[in-house]
């Protein structure tokens, strides 16, 4: 396995990352513990150290099997977490403020079974909360020691540079990281966003690289989704099932076929090929996925592929 410096970091963190969305320990987790506890120590084993969640992934579920899993090993672990959603019904039950986050912090602090978070994350962008206010409290953090380096998700690139600013002003730590999505159909980043993070010194993991599964190969024209898929669950996936997106997942098979490999390993070749990526996040419900999605790190894409398959979908830009 590769590892890169996540941005301008000295942290060194895998290409692969596991995302941990579906792992909980109740009967309505996609991806029950046993099998989330077999996914972590075989991604672990394999050389990968890169493992993400979230305090609202399966209401908690996550962080607690996610910290479990990894409590005998925790110091080889590159471990991130985020906060910014909703934890109840008050109105700093959610935010970027620091009554909120404090809180969040401690909470996850609390599930995962550690004393710190290696890279702690704001979940999105909150338009109340002075930004100032914000980066203060992520630098108490790192301070403290119960943080190690701090990043966002889903921030654009204006949102990004008032931070580092704001973090220069306060004399505060700045953000390593962001985590956006990114695709073979979904490449609004590559404007502004992947640019500004290149120039402002942050790493990025890259999350949902096929497509929420569209370019898995599995849905198909005329075809309703499986009940159980994210297209099947309705919601802002579906917007992503279209005409174009089937193309693209045509022409991908297409390639895949022809280099002897699966369209879920291309899509995530396609992805880690991309400047301004550091680490590219899969998140599988069972072991088979989490194997079929490791395929794709040992992947090897010709620039001339490259260039075929980013032809294809210059409409995703």
């Amino acid at each position: 396995m590769e590892y890169l410096t996540l941005g301008r970091s000295g942290l060194h963190v895998s290409r692969a990352c596991l995302g941990t969305m579906m792992f909980g320990h109740s009967a309505s987790a996609p991806c029950k513990e046993d099998e989330a506890v077999r996914i972590i120590d075989e991604f672990l084993g394999g050389g990968s150290n890169f493992i993400d969640t979230a305090n609202r992934y399966t209401g908690g579920e996550s962080e607690e099997v996610v910290g479990r899993a990894i409590k005998a090993k925790r110091d080889e672990v590159v471990l991130a977490t985020k906060g910014f959603m909703p934890i109840g019904d008050g109105p700093n039950d959610r935010g970027l403020g620091r009554k909120y986050l404090t809180r969040a912090l401690e909470d996850s602090l609390r599930r995962l079974g550690t004393d710190y978070i290696d890279v702690y994350q704001c979940h999105g962008p909150d338009a109340d909360t002075p930004i100032e206010e914000t980066m203060a409290t992520l630098h108490g953090f790192v301070q403290s020691g119960k943080v190690r380096y701090i990043g966002c998700s889903n921030w654009t690139g204006s949102q990004i540079v008032e931070a580092q600013w704001a973090a220069e002003r306060i004399a505060g730590s700045p953000l390593v990281s962001l985590q956006p999505p990114y695709s073979l159909v979904s490449r609004g980043i590559e404007q502004d966003i992947l640019p500004t993070c290149l120039r402002q010194g942050l790493g990025t993991m890259i999350y949902s690289p096929l497509g929420g599964g569209v370019l898995t190969g599995k849905y198909k024209r005329g075809e309703e989704p499986p009940a159980d898929s994210r297209f099947g669950r309705g919601g802002m996936w579906r917007r992503g099932l279209n005409d174009q997106s089937l193309d693209a997942a045509d022409e991908l098979s297409k390639v895949a076929a022809e280099l002897g490999a699966t369209p879920t390993a291309v899509a995530l070749a396609w992805v880690l090929s991309r400047r301004g990526v550091t680490s590219v996040i899969i998140g599988p419900r069972t072991f088979d996925q989490f194997q079929q999605n490791m395929e794709g790190f040992d992947v090897q894409l010709d620039p001339a592929v490259v260039k075929r398959l980013s032809d294809a979908t210059r409409w995703a830009r």
